[in-house]
């Protein structure tokens, strides 16, 4: 499989060593706003870039029919316009926050947890999320998709990084050099506390779910999830 990979960072870096573990090639690197996108040789285009080029490099692989995956947070104020634009297109388009494969089996463990919690109003929840220094947003996709899933199941209404407030859960963002990532979700009462918590210990799965990402949706048409992808759900 030809690749383009739409960000040359450090998980574009990773995902290149990966792709060519896998037997794959990388034939198209975009890492600048002026770099030409010729798509001519690509079977399907990884988009990691950074939130201001996200819009532009998934709809310049929409228009060239190009199946792209996305894992750039920081703009889904777009995503929708971004949906439609590619059932418009009949194109193929994959969104994550998290392509790692254990942060999307947290997902589903912390959407049964918050429906379990949800009438149980004597927890309080919050959340600590930890990232490296050269992580942009805060909070991250990964700690907005967890929070998003405990506001449909539970009375919050919101989230917020300031501080804690009534109805919103509190997310303590925290950026430390070096650290992959970690989310931990806490319940708290006077009586006890339930916690869980998924740590990364490297960049490597984050690599390895986008590549197998690209794997999977090469050959189909629509909009997807990483649920689809692992058959979740």
């Amino acid at each position: 499989m030809n690749i383009a990979l739409l960000g040359y960072g450090r998980m574009g870096k990773s995902i290149e060593k990966i792709a060519i573990d896998r037997n794959h090639h990388i034939t198209l690197k975009i890492s600048e706003p002026e770099d030409k996108f010729d798509f001519s040789n690509c079977d399907v285009a990884i988009d990691f870039s950074v939130p201001s080029a996200a819009v532009r490099n998934i709809t310049k692989a929409l228009d060239a029919n190009i199946p792209v995956i996305s894992g750039t947070t920081g703009w889904l104020e777009d995503y929708e316009s971004i949906v439609d634009y590619c059932n418009k297109k009949n194109g193929t388009f994959l969104y994550a926050s998290n392509f790692s494969l254990g942060v999307n089996i947290f997902f589903e463990l912390n959407k049964v947890l918050s429906e379990l919690m949800g009438g149980l109003n004597d927890y309080s929840v919050s959340m600590e999320e930890i990232h490296h220094t050269q992580k942009l947003d805060a909070p991250s996709g990964t700690a907005i998709t967890l929070a998003e899933q405990i506001i449909d199941n539970t009375h919050y209404k919101n989230w917020t990084i300031e501080k804690p407030e009534a109805n919103k859960i509190y997310i303590n963002a925290k950026r430390i050099k070096d650290v992959p990532g970690t989310h931990e979700i806490s319940y708290d009462s006077k009586i006890d506390s339930i916690n869980i918590k998924h740590t990364a210990h490297n960049r490597q799965g984050f690599a390895l779910g986008a590549v197998i990402a690209a794997e999977w949706i090469k050959d189909k048409k629509g909009v997807f999830t990483m649920k689809d992808v692992l058959n979740i759900g």
